[in-house]
């Protein structure tokens, strides 16, 4: 089991930068797909990022593609959040999520990754709040 912990949420004005860290700990962190997640106030957790295979491909929802950036750093057990040009409708609690493949297979379908029931871990989550 691996354990997700999340960090750099804050406050931000509109326009501006975070970059989210999500540490995981254990080893072989490569056998994980990994994906970032919010929820807004009132509102189900949605979709946001995600990262997987070998050539570290991503996939970003409609409504941060161009402004978020995702990546890994393997030798940290590490995934990140850049998000760039943020917006006050970016405030919620931002979650990281891992997917085992050890329990999925190494062949995915990229919808599955869209849902929350396609991973099987999660952090407590990181608050980031965008002032107008």
């Amino acid at each position: 089991q691996v354990q997700l912990v999340e960090s750099g949420g804050g406050l931000v004005q509109a326009g501006g930068s975070l970059r989210l860290s999500c540490a995981a700990s254990g080893s072989n962190f490569r056998r994980y797909v990994m994906g970032w997640f919010r929820q807004a106030p009132g509102k189900d957790r949605e979709f946001v990022s995600t990262i997987w295979g070998s050539s570290d491909s991503t996939y970003y929802a409609d409504s941060v593609k161009g402004r978020f950036i995702i990546s890994r750093e393997d030798a940290k057990n590490t995934v990140y959040l850049q998000m760039n040009s943020l917006k006050p409708e970016d405030t919620a609690i931002y979650y990281c999520a891992a997917r085992d493949s050890f329990y999925h297979g190494d062949s995915l379908i990229v919808t599955d990754l869209l849902r929350t029931g396609g991973y099987d871990y999660w952090g407590q989550g990181t608050q980031v709040t965008v002032s107008s």
